[in-house]
């Protein structure tokens, strides 16, 4: 006679396999449930703390099939040593995410006013920008950029962020950046006369960034006044080696950076 297994499934309605993964302090998985992608930071008592790029919190039982990684569903289990440990950061305080790659570009953009702005935002944010996928471009200036925005042509699946030199009430630049009215299109900007006085004095190794005559040149003056070559390039290059991170940089220019970052990044 023949003999027939109890299991009477059709195999291809039985749940496959999927790896179990030891979940070790910094691996980055998402909660498909909530949405929540984050760093595991600790393992305790059957349950795993993920922790976001803001630093948000969340403790999560760690069932089977109950996370994804890189898009699979694993189930995650205790590592060998799961004590709580602290992931590394990126330069803008972000958790890093070890061995990532670049994700595909998105549609969307962030234009920032000048190649040393752009520099300066590569130099602290770029690993979270390639993580999340969002390439910087430089205006080279904002005289034109309701125009700009117009030929982006921004939607709900290609956000535009553009940040903004002396963004101030009264100034040119707050006339232009209100001439944008495009709700998928965020026009933000730092107080600052250029993006140099948005790296803190103490960074730069000096006293304090001084007052430039109107009508002047203000990097030429900078220069001057600091005693430095009246070589602006030059002067740049020795202003960016010194920043090393977020705490480098004044908070007027870091949370609008992380605004325009939000913005384009957000779903609908």
């Amino acid at each position: 006679m023949r003999q027939y297994s109890p299991d009477l499934t059709p195999p291809w309605k039985k749940p496959q396999p999927v790896p179990e993964v030891p979940a070790d302090p910094g691996l980055v998985v998402e909660e498909p449930g909530t949405g929540f992608c984050g760093a595991v930071i600790g393992c305790e008592a059957g349950t795993v703390t993920l922790e976001d790029r803001f630093g948000k919190h969340r403790v999560f039982p760690m069932e089977p099939r109950g996370f994804l990684l890189e898009g699979r569903v694993v189930t995650l289990v205790r590592p060998a040593s799961a004590a709580p440990v602290r992931p590394s950061r990126t330069a803008s305080g972000s958790v890093a995410v070890p061995g990532a790659r670049a994700r595909v570009a998105r549609a969307g953009r962030i234009y920032v006013e000048g190649r040393h702005d752009a520099e300066l935002v590569e130099r602290v944010w770029g690993d979270d920008l390639r993580v999340e996928g969002v390439v910087v471009e430089y205006l080279e200036g904002v005289d034109d950029l309701p125009a700009i925005v117009e030929e982006f042509a921004p939607g709900p699946d290609a956000r535009l962020g553009v940040l903004v030199d002396h963004l101030v009430p009264g100034s040119k630049e707050s006339r232009i950046a209100a001439a944008v009215t495009s709700e998928h299109a965020l026009v933000l900007g730092h107080p600052y006369i250029d993006i140099w006085e948005a790296v803190k004095p103490s960074s730069a190794g000096i006293p304090g960034w001084p007052r430039v005559p109107r009508g002047e040149d203000w990097k030429t003056g900078v220069c001057r006044a600091l005693g430095w070559p009246e070589n602006t390039g030059a002067a740049w290059q020795h202003i960016l080696s010194r920043v090393h991170s977020y705490k480098d940089l004044q908070p007027e220019l870091l949370g609008r950076v992380e605004e325009l970052i939000d913005f384009v990044t957000a779903p609908e």
